[in-house]
């Protein structure tokens, strides 16, 4: 290693301080190059004005989430930048131009409380759906206040307090909380209670049952985890005649135990392996394993990936016969699953492409649901079981095709709803798929879209990837990649390396820990099957990944520089010696491993970008973007990566958002300006100046 030796005091670690006055002259000041060399000229603000426009216009779908006959949107547009949260009934949807009741201007809400005010999401109580538990966070941290929300008189319910000591209102204060409906008047809440109420991670540790009107220090404790645990949570299924209370011990990033609580405080621990999905729905128990399971006293054997059913109360006494619902196989995997009121809908992917099937619960047989057009992703949305009867919304997208969201039902007909508009010039502009040879032989896919006219000739490229948490990624619209790079005569490839859940958990889990070099040892493959396939050559090809793809640009940086002629790598993780100390990071050891127990350094340190730069090797010119307020990845990565690659002379730009969160964006303007910042550093890195 030639970076930041694990053994030395790290020189850049005052960039850890995320607010300090010396670390913000350090990001402002990195800014303003930035700003001057990417973000002054016609075309930046030409590109950045269409992007804005398209994530601004009412053209776009406001794509609803279904609560009963009430469709419900947050929406963001130029004159409602930081949002509207809104509603309407299915049949004012379909129209043309519905009307929008607006329960919440968080615009006027900011400004009267002079709070910067990001969007969290909303809990309605079901089914009155006449109070909901609103989540508001300050600049788009993680961290969110959580508070009451009456829709009927469309104000916050006010907390008890020497002001108003009558009021009753739920109101928890800025923390990584939760907060779940058991009805009118009382929440289950995990949250900030004092020292020693949050794990390792930063995330709850005891769940409580909260009942209206009493103080929070009141609530009566149902569930505790250990310090060394991800997080704990409770909930409650309100299924008329199949209610149930439960809780969750999350005791790493993948692994699980949920126990049903009874009345009197006893807990019924569902005994599947602590890495396998479950879910129940009625009489039903569905568990999706992660690997392979041989329960007792059954003794059948059922392989990774696979989805089981057997009916609950049977299973709580002891029996083990499940039935298989769904079997892998090598080019099929499954990518999602949920209930209508009366049958199962699966989603699979083969060879990362969707296939859409419905299944008729107790026989299990499963029929092919609806057509899903090749090189695109379909996906289902908006199942309700407790009041949509078999009613559901598809919505498809491609690379090159524009969001389609269609109505449709088991059994009945499919109706298109909405239709997204174009945002770029797509004509002659085609997908392909290809699979690159890995180092240990195991063919990788990847998407390739570019002009017809480019086919046979090497052009500027740029490729992302992720690679973890078993995140698939699949084919969708991006009207900012298709101006920005498309357009402009550029190849875009998309990736699905190992990490990832397109081939099943097994995809994911064979790159895990000590494997992981399976990740970069793919991406790169890719690289060179590009060049090999005369799409690109190196100097003209690209990366992009952010987050856990934020890592994989640090590892091509330092491992691969010779394959790239430009990197961005946005909101990284790149310290992996000390990334399990900063915010989040404890909770992601199961992905990565501990650094502090030396066998597992031993490999993390083979890989972790900060501690293998090298000030004598050719690395190609890097872009780090990240988030003051990214409260999740710490922005110190980023800041102390890019300090020591510009001490040791070579070439990075660094911008810093000052707010924006894990995503970098707090709103519409900001997005526009962070997607027009990465097209024009590739436009000139790549496409102005191959030889750069």
């Amino acid at each position: 290693m030639t970076g930041v030796d694990a053994q030395q005091t790290d020189p850049y670690l005052w960039l850890e301080e995320v607010t300090g006055d010396r670390a913000l002259d350090w990001a402002r000041a990195h800014n303003e190059v930035v700003d001057e060399r990417f973000a002054t000229s016609d075309r930046f603000s030409g590109l950045e004005h269409r992007i804005l426009d398209m994530l601004d216009t009412d053209t776009r779908i406001a794509y609803p989430t279904r609560r009963g006959s009430w469709l419900y949107n947050f929406w963001r547009d130029a004159e409602h930048p930081k949002g509207l949260w809104r509603r309407t009934t299915f049949e004012e949807y379909a129209t043309t131009d519905p009307a929008w009741e607006v329960l919440i201007d968080l615009d006027t809400l900011a400004a009267a409380e002079d709070e910067n005010w990001v969007w969290g999401g909303a809990a309605v109580l079901r089914p009155e759906q006449s109070l909901a538990l609103i989540s508001l966070s300050r600049g788009g941290a993680d961290a969110k206040v959580v508070r009451e929300f009456d829709m009927a008189t469309k104000q916050f319910r006010e907390p008890a307090s020497p002001e108003h000591p009558d009021a009753d209102g739920f109101l928890l204060p800025e923390a990584k909380s939760q907060l779940h409906w058991i009805d009118a008047d009382n929440v289950y809440v995990g949250t900030d209670f004092g020292p020693g109420s949050l794990t390792d991670s930063g995330y709850p540790r005891i769940v409580k049952r909260w009942r209206r009107g009493t103080p929070l220090e009141q609530a009566e404790t149902v569930f505790e985890g250990e310090s060394g645990d991800v997080m704990v949570s409770a909930g409650y299924d309100r299924t008329p005649g199949y209610e149930r209370h439960y809780v969750a011990r999350a005791t790493d990033f993948f692994n699980e135990e949920v126990h049903l609580l009874e009345d009197d405080g006893t807990l019924r621990f569902i005994d599947v392996p602590s890495d396998a999905s479950e879910s129940w729905y009625k009489d039903w128990m569905l568990v999706r394993l992660k690997t392979e399971w041989t329960p007792e006293p059954d003794g059948a054997t059922y392989p990774a990936g696979a989805l089981l059913a057997i009916d609950l109360e049977r299973f709580l006494t002891g029996a083990r016969d499940f039935d298989v619902v769904f079997t892998p196989d090598a080019h099929t995997s499954l990518h999602g699953y949920g209930w209508t009121e009366h049958y199962l809908v699966l989603i699979t992917l083969e060879d990362v492409q969707t296939k859409l099937y419905v299944v008729t619960p107790g026989d299990w047989e499963r029929k092919p649901l609806a057509d899903a057009p090749p090189m695109a992703t379909t996906s289902v949305m908006n199942l309700d079981p407790l009041e949509g009867g078999d009613e559901f919304m598809l919505v498809s997208s491609g690379f090159t095709t524009p969001g389609t969201l269609l109505a449709s039902s088991v059994g009945g007909a499919t109706t298109p709803l909405k239709q997204e508009p174009g945002f770029f010039d797509a004509g002659g502009i085609v997908t392909e798929q290809f699979f690159a040879t890995s180092d240990d032989g195991t063919q990788v896919p990847y998407f390739v879209i570019r002009h017809r006219d480019r086919i046979g000739t090497p052009g500027p490229t740029v490729m992302s990837g992720y690679g973890g948490f078993e995140v698939s990624r699949t084919p969708a619209y991006s009207g900012a990649s298709g101006m920005g790079w498309l357009e402009r005569g550029g190849t875009w490839v998309m990736t699905n390396i190992r990490g990832g859940g397109e081939y099943g958990p097994q995809w994911h889990t064979q790159a895990q820990k000590a494997e992981r070099h399976r990740v970069y040892e793919d991406f790169s493959a890719i690289a060179k099957d590009l060049v090999g396939r005369d799409i690109t050559t190196a100097s003209q090809l690209g990366a992009v990944g952010g987050s856990n793809g934020g890592l994989l640009m640090g590892v091509m940086l330092t491992r691969y520089p010779e394959l790239f002629g430009a990197i961005v790598c946005q909101v990284p993780l790149l310290d992996m010696k000390r990334y399990h100390l900063l915010l989040a990071g404890a909770s992601w050891i199961a992905e990565y491993g501990d650094p502090d127990k030396p066998e597992e350094w031993e490999y993390i340190s083979k890989y972790s970008p900060y501690q293998n730069t090298d000030p004598d090797r050719a690395y190609p010119p890097i872009l780090f973007t990240t988030s003051t307020r990214d409260d999740r990845v710490h922005p110190g990565h980023a800041r102390k990566m890019a300090a020591l690659l510009e001490e040791q002379g070579h070439t990075i730009w660094y911008h810093e958002n000052i707010e924006g969160g894990h995503g970098g964006a707090a709103d519409n303007k900001q997005m526009a300006f962070q997607a027009a910042l990465i097209y024009e550093f590739f436009t000139q890195m790549l496409l102005d100046d191959p030889a750069r």
